[in-house]
């Protein structure tokens, strides 16, 4: 009876080593008979995706039932790549269990041109296909049918400015794009960059100083002074030399040209002490990147009376509030008052998205 049972565990041990997970792994998958066929769309298909129908459906895909030889739950997956890939970096852009169509929205297609390094507004060449998948068998995939598409994009578009001058004017290290103050344009296809920069001690170039970077990193084009000294950008230009002071910045990288534009703040209106003919001057804080002064105000309605902000003492620059909804514009709106002592702060550090606080004290 020992003997007898000592067989049995050793056979139930022998069975154990024989049957281990990595045996399983490693165990042939089952080739499909026939593979899907993408019948929608069609070759050469063109799409002009839009933001304003980014919901819409883009396209309805539509291709044939894989054939695995039995009754199998077969998982479809639409895929996308740029012409010329071989997919395997490519996109999903939807898919089905069991189905044999889906819609895509024009904003998953976007979203994939755009992240398999598609131009806005640029028509650009791709191709698309459907895997089927079933457990225990092989992937396999459709032909692929090229399409075209030309995507969009919402994002504005940003110039950055690093240079030698960060580390000391709290904008971490030099020359580090990740840091560096950063430029706004109006809008996507628009070359008319502004922002504001705080320099604190004198940057001569052509060793020191900064330039117009249109990446978060030094892979784009670094525009620089072509030498002139005149304000003209250069793709392959110098250092841009700038003095101690707070900036405001301009540049058209169509034009190919820049300004400084060197800048003090303060406060004017009749809600505060100086009326509407004294400032009251503002500090820089390099820390918190703002503008700010501790001011007494009396009670003055908007839009008529109240304060603005404004630079070097001039009318040339200057912010209100039009509509009170907490937004800054050139030439905006005075901004009310009531009357009490107040920390008064102006943020100029987000690109063309201004804003000011009012902190009773």
């Amino acid at each position: 009876m020992k003997n007898i049972t000592r067989f049995l565990i050793a056979l139930m041990g022998i069975l154990v080593i024989s049957c281990t997970t990595s045996d399983v792994q490693d165990r042939p998958v089952i080739k499909g008979i026939d593979a899907p066929v993408l019948t929608a769309p069609n070759s050469g298909s063109a799409y002009v995706l839009l933001p304003a129908t980014m919901t819409q459906q883009a396209e309805r895909f539509v291709w044939t039932s894989a054939n695995y030889g039995g009754n199998v739950v077969v998982t479809y997956t639409l895929q996308i790549d740029k012409v010329g890939g071989d997919f395997s970096k490519a996109q999903v852009i939807g898919g089905a269990n069991n189905a044999n169509q889906a819609s895509v929205s024009q904003q998953a297609l976007n979203v994939a041109c755009l992240a398999l390094g598609a131009t806005p507004y640029a028509p650009a060449n791709f191709i698309v296909r459907v895997e089927s998948s079933a457990t225990g068998y092989a992937v396999m995939d459709s032909a692929a049918v090229p399409i075209a598409i030309t995507p969009y994009t919402t994002a504005t578009p940003h110039l950055w400015l690093p240079g030698s001058y960060q580390s000391t004017s709290g904008y971490g290290s030099d020359w580090s794009q990740a840091s560096a103050p950063q430029m706004a344009s109006t809008g996507y296809g628009n070359a008319d960059f502004e922002g504001y920069m705080n320099v604190a001690s004198n940057q001569v170039a052509p060793n020191n100083g900064f330039k117009f970077s249109t990446q978060a990193d030094w892979n784009g084009t670094n525009f620089g002074d072509d030498g002139s000294f005149s304000g003209a950008l250069s793709s392959t230009g110098a250092n841009v030399g700038v003095n101690a002071g707070y900036y405001k910045v301009n540049a058209n990288t169509t034009t190919k040209t820049y300004t400084l534009t060197k800048t003090t703040w303060g406060i004017i209106g009749n809600g505060t002490a100086g009326g509407w003919s004294t400032d009251t001057a503002m500090t820089y804080d390099p820390v918190a990147k703002t503008w700010s002064v501790i001011a007494t105000l009396t009670t003055q309605a908007a839009p008529s009376n109240g304060l603005k902000f404004r630079a070097n003492g001039a009318w040339d620059i200057n912010l209100g509030d039009t509509g009170a909804n907490g937004t800054m514009e050139y030439g905006g709106d005075n901004i009310g008052t009531t009357a009490g002592t107040y920390l008064i702060t102006l943020n100029l550090s987000s690109p063309r998205n201004y804003t000011y606080s009012l902190v009773k004290q």
